[in-house]
């Protein structure tokens, strides 16, 4: 898949972020947990693939069905209070 640069930056950031699901990326881009890995290690330098993989590797939040059934969002709801 050909994805802008804007597109290529948020999937980058979604990745990263700690309460976003791989299944909100498929949703919103189409790419699986194994497609974001590839694309992760495409996009970051080897080092900040190394490191993202050990964050996300075993995290639960990053899993939907792995989640407490009372979370049902991606984001803190007061994150952007306006």
């Amino acid at each position: 898949m050909d994805f802008s640069v804007c597109e290529q930056s948020r999937i980058i950031e979604m990745a990263w972020e700690d309460r976003t699901p791989f299944e909100a990326i498929e949703q919103l881009y189409g790419l699986n947990e194994p497609q974001v890995v590839g694309f992760m290690r495409k996009h970051l330098k080897a080092s900040s693939f190394k490191l993202w993989r050990q964050r996300v590797n075993g995290r639960v939040t990053k899993h939907k069905k792995l989640r407490h059934p009372d979370i049902s969002r991606g984001y803190c709801s007061t994150q952007y209070k306006r």
